[in-house]
């Protein structure tokens, strides 16, 4: 049975359908579970679509209860809800960037929390938190998504930590650029306070036009996850993505360079 956030849209309703299609259980959580009607016509028996606020700890506690009630146990969950708000730290008001860490970042830390007394007491599960390039490096204008993205990372590997000794496994999962409407208006944000050094408007028609261009194919990112839960060992982070892979070896050789150009100040700070 999986457990799937952000699931009427984009990588979400892939991996339901493809879940499904598998001939597997899974409780699907949208703002808006109107849109599920169209998309997913089949396996209706094996589908529990709810209508969630997973920003709200007891929503996504009765959304978890809901779905042992119908089918028993949970063996999957996935953290895929999420959005982007492009714009300087200094364009975003206080409110947006907290209701970007609410749906990126603590509606994450809900579901897990309201899951791990059902995998706990079974001894068993997957736990895929869906982070991205973003978690690993950052980015001008994406320092909202930035944020809740590092701190998923951090999150997944404390995580693996804690619940191994009960038999659950985490998988990270970063994915790159895939061709989704994660870049539609309907999607991506953009702060309403405009700073025009910043180019934000420049921005904002860039990643529009980008839209349906992406290298990625979300078919195949899916079929991949529902490949690795049937691992013994999964890893415990994985890339996704061409650009990801580059951008992110990249960064991190940036990086070690940085850190030996300062390691007579890093090894300097020793009591004598």
């Amino acid at each position: 049975m999986w457990f799937i956030t952000g699931a009427s849209k984009g990588l979400g309703l892939a991996l339901t359908k493809l879940v499904l299609s598998q001939g597997n259980k899974v409780v699907a959580t949208s703002r808006n579970i109107d849109d599920f009607k169209k998309s997913i016509t089949e396996n209706q028996d094996n589908f529990l679509p709810l209508k969630v606020d997973i920003t709200s700890d007891q929503d996504v506690k009765n959304a978890v209860n809901k779905g042992i009630e119908k089918f028993g146990r949970i063996d999957v969950v996935v953290n895929n809800a999420g959005y982007s708000l492009v714009g300087s730290m200094e364009e975003m008001t206080d409110e947006e960037f907290r209701q970007t860490m609410d749906v990126n970042l603590f509606a994450t830390v809900n579901v897990i929390r309201n899951v791990m007394p059902y995998l706990r007491q079974q001894q068993s599960g997957h736990i895929i938190n869906i982070s991205s390039n973003a978690g690993y490096v950052g980015f001008a204008n994406a320092t909202s998504y930035n944020a809740a993205k590092f701190a998923i990372v951090g999150i997944s590997e404390a995580l693996a930590q804690e619940v191994n000794a009960f038999g659950i496994k985490v998988t990270l999962v970063a994915p790159g650029q895939f061709r989704t409407n994660f870049m539609d208006k309907s999607s991506m944000q953009y702060a309403k306070k405009r700073i025009s050094v910043y180019g934000l408007n420049e921005a904002e028609k860039k990643w529009t036009e980008f839209s349906g261009k992406q290298i990625g194919d979300p078919e195949k990112l899916v079929k991949i996850l529902t490949g690795i839960v049937a691992l013994e060992n999964p890893p415990l982070r994985l890339l996704l993505g061409t650009d990801t892979y580059q951008l992110i070896k990249e960064h991190r050789e940036k990086e070690m360079q940085e850190f030996e150009t300062w390691k007579h100040l890093t090894l300097s700070t020793n009591f004598d």
